[in-house]
Order: structure tokens, then C-alpha cells, then sequence
């Protein structure tokens, strides 16, 4: 549905903190499926841990948060080019469950649970092949720049 090229309109990040490959579902206004593939090439993987690859739960965390990003912009309308940036401002109920590692494909969703005065709540949770990875409430705020 959306491919990098797409998702670069809707996302200010850039390597190596596009943490967003593919769109396959969305929903305006209610949800998102998104996917990153995780490669050993990561530059995390240098340092987390060199015998022991493992996804930093942050970066997770980050992942999930880029794709309520795309479900909030996609929502609103908006693109960073129309002068508009989304903070990452909070989370509750973080959980993680096993760790992420090169080879696995991490399954986003996000869903939009409310707004008010440009703050977003979502449901969001990360996946790899039906695992539940990380699971939490996160918060956004839509600001100018």
C-alpha cells in the first residue's frame, strides 16, 4: 500500500532512523499495519550486542511510534513539508516480550484511541510472525515547526 519511497513523505526521519519499510494496511482515522525488516546490516547491531545481536527495546518503541506517525499524518492530512512535526511525548503500559533479532520481520500496528488539542493517544504493538514483541499506549503531539 505504501512503499519507502511514499513513507519518506509522511516521515521526517532518515537512515538509520527510518524504522518504517512497508505499509500493507490503513485505515484513515482508525489504524495502521506497517512492517520493518530487520537485517544484521542494522548499526545497532555493532554495539547491541556484537555476539549477541538484539533490537534495543527504544528503537521498538521508535518503530512503533513512526507508524501511528504515518496513521496521525495520514489522518490529519498533513506531511512534515506542510510545516507540521509529530513528538514522540510519552508511553504507558510498555511490555516487552521477547527480543527482536537479524532476520526477524516486525509486524507494526497502531490504532488511534483519541485527540485532543493536537495530542494523539495510540494502541500500538510490534509482532514477529504472531509473537506479540512489545505492546503499549503511546502519545504524540502534533506541533509546527
Amino acid at each position: 500500500m505504501m512503499d519507502v519511497k511514499e513513507i519518506r513523505k509522511y516521515l521526517p526521519h532518515r537512515y538509520p532512523f527510518l524504522l518504517v519499510d512497508r505499509v500493507v494496511e490503513l485505515s484513515v482515522g482508525e489504524s495502521i499495519v506497517a512492517y520493518k525488516n530487520v537485517s544484521v546490516n542494522e548499526p545497532f547491531f555493532n554495539g547491541h550486542f556484537p555476539d549477541h545481536p538484539v533490537m534495543p527495546g527504544v528503537l521498538i518503541v521508535e518503530a512503533m511510534a513512526q507508524a501511528a506517525g504515518i496513521l496521525g499524518f495520514k489522518t490529519m492530512g498533513k506531511t512534515p513539508q506542510d510545516g507540521s512535526i509529530y513528538y514522540f511525548v510519552g508511553s504507558d503500559k510498555l511490555r516487552f516480550k521477547r527480543p527482536v533479532v537479524p532476520g526477524d520481520q516486525l509486524r507494526l500496528e497502531a490504532s488511534i484511541v483519541s485527540e485532543k488539542r493536537g495530542i494523539w493517544k495510540f494502541d500500538v504493538k510490534a509482532t514477529v510472525d504472531g509473537d506479540l514483541v512489545s505492546s503499549a499506549q503511546i502519545l504524540c503531539a502534533d506541533r509546527k515547526i
